[in-house]
C-alpha cells in the first residue's frame, strides 16, 4: 500500500454522513445513492467506479471508506492521490533510489485494488499524460478493479483518458451534487435564473385537455402526455424531452412536472434557455456577483432541471459549446432533466441530438396537438357559451 491512507484511517462508511449538513431533499437522496454505491463497490469491487463531485462533496471519504473496507476483508488496496503517484514516479528516476521506476510503476499497474484520488489536478505535462494513459489502459485492457475521484467534467480531462473513462460498459460513474461539507449550512438553493415563480398556476389540475377541440389522435395523444408527465414527476429518472409546436402545452406540462417537485420539497430549477445564456454572458461582465465558473455549475449540477424552449436561441458557436457542456454533464451524471422544444430534432446541433436520441437516458414525447387558438374561435356548447381550455 503506498500513498497517504495510513492518514485516512478515520475516513470509514461508518464515519460518513450521507444525510449531509443542511443540505436539500434532493442532494440528500443523491448524497445516500452515492453512499450506497460506494458500499456496494467495496463489498464486491469489479469494473471502475468514478466518483465526481466539488470540492469537499465527499469524494475521498467515500473513495477511502472503500479502501478501509477492503482492508478490513482481508485485500490490500493501493490509494494515491494522482499528484503524489507522479511524484513517487519521477522519484524513482533518482540515483540513490532504492526501488527503480519500473518495479515501481508495475506495482501500481497491476494492483489488486487501485484507488487514485484527485485525478485532474496533477500538471498536465506530456510525461504526466503519458504515464496516466498508460497507467489506466492497462487496467482497462485487464479489467482491474479501480475507483477515480475527480472533481472535474470528462470533457475536460485528456481526450485518451477520457476515452477509458466513458465506456459505460465498464465504468459506473457516480456524480455527488453535495456542496462542500467544510462549509455546512451555506447551500443556498434558490437561484435568481430560476424562473418558475411565474409559472405558479402551471399545473397538472389546472393543465386542460381541451376536450372538443382536438380530434380523436390529438386527444389521445394529450392526455397521454399528462400521464408521462405525471410518471415523471414523481420519479425523474434521465431525461425528458417534449416536443411539438408552440402553444400545444410543453411548458405548461414542465412547468407542472417542476411545481410538483417544489411541492414534494425538492428544489427545482426551471429556466429559458436564450435567457440562461444570457445569465451566462452576463456573468463575463467584471461587475458581476456571480463568476461565470459559479453560474454555470449551479446550473449543471442542479438536482432538478428544466429547459424550456430549446433552439430559440442564437446558434453562435459558444452558445452550442455551452450547451453541450451542459447536456453532456446532465447526461453522464444521469440527472433529472425535462427539456421542451418546438424545433424539428434534426435541426438540433448534432452534438445534443445524440444525447436526446439516447432513449436508455432520455424520455421523448412528441404532443401532436396544434397550438391553442383561444375561446374566441372554440366550436359553442348547447348553452351558447364557448369551452374554455384555459392556457396549455
Amino acid at each position: 500500500m503506498m500513498g497517504n491512507l495510513k492518514f485516512l484511517e478515520r475516513f470509514t462508511f461508518e464515519t460518513f454522513c450521507p444525510e449531509g449538513h443542511g443540505i436539500s431533499p434532493d442532494r440528500q437522496q443523491n448524497l445516500r445513492r452515492a453512499y450506497e454505491g460506494a458500499m456496494a463497490y467495496a463489498r464486491h469491487p469489479k469494473g471502475w467506479l468514478l466518483l465526481r463531485g466539488g470540492y469537499g462533496c465527499g469524494k475521498t471519504h467515500l473513495a477511502a471508506a472503500i479502501a478501509n473496507a477492503s482492508i478490513a476483508q482481508g485485500r490490500m488496496p493501493f490509494f494515491v492521490t494522482v499528484p503524489d503517484l507522479l511524484d513517487h514516479l519521477r522519484a524513482s528516476f533518482a540515483p540513490n533510489t532504492t526501488e527503480g521506476y519500473s518495479e515501481r510503476f508495475e506495482m501500481v499497474r497491476n494492483a489488486p485494488l487501485l484507488i487514485l484520488d484527485d485525478l485532474g489536478t496533477e500538471q498536465g505535462t506530456a510525461w504526466a499524460l503519458e504515464k496516466l494513459f498508460q497507467l489506466l489502459n492497462h487496467r482497462y485492457m485487464t479489467r482491474l478493479p479501480t475507483v477515480i475521484t475527480t472533481n472535474h467534467d470528462l470533457e475536460e480531462l485528456d481526450l485518451r483518458l477520457r476515452s477509458r473513462l466513458a465506456d459505460s460498459e465498464l465504468v459506473e460513474i457516480i456524480t455527488i451534487l453535495a456542496p462542500d461539507f467544510r462549509q455546512a449550512g451555506v447551500e443556498h438553493t434558490e437561484s435568481d435564473l430560476n424562473t418558475l415563480a411565474f409559472y405558479t398556476d402551471m399545473t397538472f389540475d389546472t393543465f386542460e385537455l381541451r376536450q372538443g377541440e382536438l380530434d380523436r389522435e390529438q386527444a389521445t395523444n394529450l392526455v397521454r402526455a399528462v400521464e408521462v408527465a405525471r410518471t415523471y414527476a414523481e420519479n425523474p429518472v434521465g431525461m425528458l424531452l417534449l416536443t411539438g409546436t408552440y402553444g400545444c402545452g410543453k411548458t405548461h406540462l414542465a412547468a407542472a412536472i417542476a411545481n410538483t417537485r417544489t411541492r414534494l420539497g425538492h428544489t427545482a430549477l426551471f429556466v429559458v434557455v436564450p435567457d440562461l445564456l444570457d445569465h451566462l454572458r452576463a456573468a463575463f461582465n467584471p461587475q458581476s456577483s456571480l463568476s461565470y465558473d459559479k453560474r454555470f455549475e449551479e446550473v449543471k449540477r442542479a438536482p432538478f432541471l428544466v429547459l424550456d424552449d430549446l433552439g430559440t436561441e442564437s446558434a453562435t458557436p459558444w452558445a452550442q459549446e455551452k450547451l453541450f457542456q451542459l447536456f453532456n454533464y446532465r447526461y453522464v451524471a444521469k440527472l433529472p432533466t425535462v427539456i421542451t422544444t418546438a424545433r424539428e430534432l434534426e435541426k438540433l446541433d448534432p452534438k445534443l441530438r445524440t444525447r436526446l436520441l439516447d432513449t436508455r437516458r432520455c424520455t421523448p414525447f412528441a404532443i401532436l396537438a396544434p397550438s391553442y387558438r383561444g375561446t374566441a374561435n372554440l366550436p359553442k356548447s348547447k348553452s351558447g357559451r364557448s369551452r374554455g381550455t384555459g392556457k396549455s
